[in-house]
C-alpha cells in the first residue's frame, strides 16, 4: 500500500466549519444569558481559543467565568448553566458527518488502513466524541484539549503515528488547512492534503489562522477523492 494510514482533520474535513453567522450568533445568545456586552464577550472568547483548545480552561463553564472576570461582570450558576448548554448543543450540532465521510472512513478500515484524528478542540467534542458515527471508525482519535498541544506543533503528529504505531512517512494527513495544519504534517513527514470545497462561502466560515490561501500543495474537493490517493 502507498500508506499505512489516514489522518484527518475533524472541523471543515469530517464536518463542517461553523460559519461566521452561526459561531458569532451563538455567542450573541450566550452573552444575552449571562447579560454582558455582545461585542466584548464575542472578543474575549476569540482572544481564549487557545486557552479553550488546550486545556487550559477545561470545560465551557470555566470559559465561561474567566471571560465574566475579565469584563467584571458576576454571574449566577444558573446562568453559567444556561450558557454552558448553549455552547455545547451548538457541538452537538456540528457533529453530522459531511457527505462521503462514514462511507470513505469505512473504506480504509475494511482495506486495512489504519485511521486517525487530530483535532484543535475544546471540551465539548470530547464529551460527545464516543456517541457518534466516527468513534468506531477511527482508530486513534487526537484532541488538542486533553494533550495540552495544538496544531501545527509537530508533537501532537507524533503521539497520532506513535498511536497508530506507523512511521509519519507512511501517513496521508487531510485537513482543511485551519492552525496551519498542512504546513505542520509536512514538517513531520507526512503526506498533506487541503480539502477545499468549491462551494464554499469563505468570507463566512470560522477558521483560525488557515493557510488555504497561501498553499501550494495538492488539493481535493471531496472526501471521496481520498479513495483515489491511496490507490
Amino acid at each position: 500500500m502507498k500508506y499505512d494510514a489516514v489522518i484527518f482533520d475533524l472541523f471543515g474535513t469530517l464536518i463542517n466549519n461553523y460559519t461566521l453567522q452561526e459561531y458569532q450568533g451563538i455567542l450573541k445568545q450566550m452573552a444575552s444569558v449571562l447579560l454582558v456586552p455582545s461585542e466584548d464577550f464575542i472578543k474575549l472568547w476569540y482572544d481564549t481559543f487557545n486557552e479553550r483548545t488546550t486545556g487550559i480552561l477545561p470545560n465551557p463553564e470555566a470559559n465561561i467565568d474567566y471571560v465574566c472576570q475579565k469584563l467584571g461582570v458576576p454571574i449566577e450558576e444558573n446562568q453559567r448553566s444556561q450558557a454552558a448548554q448553549i455552547r455545547f448543543n451548538l457541538t452537538v450540532r456540528s457533529m453530522t458527518p459531511v457527505t462521503g465521510a462514514i462511507e470513505v472512513l469505512s473504506y480504509l478500515k475494511s482495506e486495512g488502513y489504519k485511521t486517525g484524528l487530530i483535532t484543535d478542540c475544546s471540551f465539548e467534542v470530547t464529551a460527545i466524541w464516543q456517541n457518534t458515527l466516527f468513534a468506531p471508525l477511527v482508530d486513534v482519535a487526537v484532541f488538542s484539549c486533553l494533550v495540552g498541544l495544538k496544531k501545527p506543533d509537530p508533537r501532537i503528529y507524533q503521539l497520532a503515528t506513535e498511536g497508530l504505531k506507523v512511521e509519519p512517512q507512511k501517513c496521508l494527513y487531510i485537513g482543511d488547512g485551519s492552525s496551519r495544519e498542512l504546513t505542520g504534517a509536512a514538517r513531520v513527514g507526512m503526506y498533506p492534503v487541503l480539502i477545499h470545497n468549491p462551494e464554499e462561502d469563505s468570507a463566512d466560515i470560522h477558521r483560525v489562522d488557515a493557510e488555504v490561501e497561501k498553499w501550494q500543495g495538492p488539493v481535493i474537493s471531496t472526501l471521496k477523492e481520498v479513495l483515489t490517493l491511496v490507490r
